[in-house]
């Protein structure tokens, strides 16, 4: 009944557009289209709003996006903000609609919207917001979901994505308020009440000069051959300037995916951690015997790499494995030069690898671990910032290819990612020596540890149900062994006994491997984090295997 009278409300209000009510009238014929459009709400958390572009409360529309920010406005407003909000958005559909929806609310609640006037990416967003010294940001984007999503990501006044408290106030706002009580200006009505200015380009250049002044090590001048994609995204302009400024690096772009496009013609999953996504970059790779591959995401705060080996085929490495790698040569290099501070501090997320332990202790750096999502990296820098310790910070990552070597943006950065990497290949060539041949000799000096993702779409209507129903199933029946040998301890990260805020994960750890189950926060999948330690690569991949199919099975019962 409350899908219905939601779905009616939107096909009769004359606050909706036409379209709209159109089509909230002919899903009322149809009840698994009613329940997908009308039977939930887009849920509001510290990754925004995310789900797929259409009519209805379960839906990324213009009305759902005005809806947020009326809250978010109110949220503002209430803690005494006045400075404004800045406003960037990707190559999606509705993306750039959606950013003028929000510049609009924010415009008729009298708060002063700063708007990219051309694409951005999220890391730009995040610097911006320090930059100008605003009290929030808000990033139009679905990050590398498929071409149906798009998104709406909150930042606070520390450029650092919103965490729970934040989160949890803005959604109690938004609660308060309903589809048709935000008011919209349009772009010229918020530009003659001042209320809609542009950020200057000035902005996108600083960042730029920000994410090239935290290189390890800018003498290196080696010859290194990149392709780079930024896959129909933001990545392009901002990737171009920062590695045209690295003296010794030759770039090669995939023309093929250069232009903006919220199709993604060339890879319906913009995601560079999958190998049918960098299919047209490593084509190239292979024609032009490039070192490496270099793809960003959309929004460009993550980035796939792939190196060449010495036979000449190309190994994409994991987001885990570029992460050590970065953190050893950061490590390496800064402590050569005399700049790692004496109490340095790395991070890392709880299912991103163990192995940054052994190489953090290596250098006499501590590893502070964190939940799943790049904010709460943020918020370390944040409390070292406040502690007067901010320069301890030297690098954080997680597993799914994002990076961050910087304290001038406090989320993943896929841009100054690629200047990283392209840096540490130039590196490795002044010795001799190829990222391919690094990673073989980290894994002799610390040690194997074989990693996997594995992702279990949840259909339906009413997904999250399914989903929460899996994780209290795993509770009320937990996992006694993993590949063969028994549990030895369990750690449930919603009863906060971790020492880390409540969340819904689930870690089961045995001598050798461990299984992290955790729900996706912007789509509805369940996700299992497998690890292995082993002697050797193939050791590894045998428990690996073990694990997938009883993960399968557990998961899926």
């Amino acid at each position: 009944m409350e899908a219905m009278e939601r779905a009616r409300l939107w096909a009769s209000d004359s606050y909706f557009d036409k379209d709209t009510r159109a089509q909230a009238a002919a899903v009322q014929r149809e009840e698994q289209a009613l329940m997908t459009a009308f039977g939930s709400e887009l849920r509001f958390g510290t990754g925004g709003l995310r789900g797929i572009v259409g009519v209805g409360t379960a839906r990324m529309n213009r009305y759902t996006v005005a809806r947020a920010t009326l809250g978010l406005a109110r949220y503002l407003k209430r803690g005494g903000a006045g400075a404004g909000v800045v406003i960037a958005h990707d190559s999606r559909h509705g993306s750039r609609e959606f950013a003028a929806v929000a510049a609009g609310v924010l415009a008729c609640e009298g708060i002063q919207a700063y708007v990219f006037p051309q694409l951005a990416p999220t890391p730009m967003l995040s610097y911006a917001v320090r930059a100008l010294k605003l009290d929030a940001g808000v990033m139009i984007t679905a990050s590398h979901n498929p071409a149906e999503y798009n998104g709406y990501k909150v930042y606070g006044a520390d450029g650092c994505q919103i965490t729970d408290h934040a989160a949890q106030a803005i959604t109690d706002e938004i609660c308060a308020v309903g589809y048709t009580d935000a008011r919209i200006l349009s772009e010229a009505e918020a530009r003659r009440a001042h209320k809609w200015l542009d950020v200057e380009d000035s902005v996108r250049r600083s960042f730029a000069q920000a994410c090239l002044f935290c290189r390890p090590d800018p003498t290196v001048c080696s010859a290194v051959h990149v392709v780079y994609t930024p896959l129909h995204g933001t990545g392009l302009l901002p990737v171009r300037e920062v590695l045209s400024r690295m003296q010794g690096v030759t770039v090669t772009e995939v023309t093929a995916q250069c232009e903006p496009d919220g199709d993604f013609p060339t890879c319906p999953k913009p995601n560079p951690e999958l190998d049918e996504t960098l299919e047209l970059g490593l084509k190239l790779a292979n024609e032009t015997h490039a070192d490496l591959l270099l793809a960003t995401d959309p929004d460009c705060d993550r980035v796939g790499v792939a190196v060449r080996k010495p036979d000449g085929s190309y190994l994409r490495l994991s987001g885990n494995e570029v992460g050590l790698l970065l953190l050893e040569y950061i490590l390496r290099v800064r402590r050569s030069q005399g700049t790692l501070p004496a109490h340095a501090v790395a991070v890392k997320t709880i299912v991103t690898s163990d192995l940054a332990f052994a190489i953090a202790r290596a250098y006499g750096v501590s590893i502070t671990e964190v939940l799943t999502g790049f904010k709460y990296i943020g918020e370390v820098i944040g409390r070292l910032e406040a502690d007067g310790r901010e320069n301890d910070f030297v690098f954080g990552f997680e597993e799914s290819c994002g990076y961050l070597a910087g304290t001038h943006v406090r989320d993943k950065d896929g841009v100054m990612a690629c200047m990283l990497v392209c840096e540490m290949a130039q590196a490795c060539h002044a010795r001799g020596s190829t990222i391919y041949q690094e990673l073989q000799a980290l894994y002799a000096r610390y040690g194997y540890t074989g990693t996997a993702l594995m992702s279990f779409d949840i259909a339906g209507a009413l997904p999250m149900r399914r989903m929460a129903a899996t994780m209290r199933r795993l509770r009320e029946h937990p996992l006694t062994a993993l590949a063969g040998s028994p549990v030895l301890k369990v750690t449930d990260y919603l009863d906060g006994a971790s020492g880390l805020p409540s969340s819904d994960v689930l870690a089961f750890e045995a001598e050798q491997v461990k299984a992290i189950i955790r729900l996706s926060g912007t789509e509805p999948k369940v996700k299992v984090y497998l690890s292995a330690k082993a002697a050797s690569r193939p050791v590894a991949e045998a428990l690996l295997d073990a694990l997938r199919a009883e993960m399968r099975g557990a998961v899926l019962a």
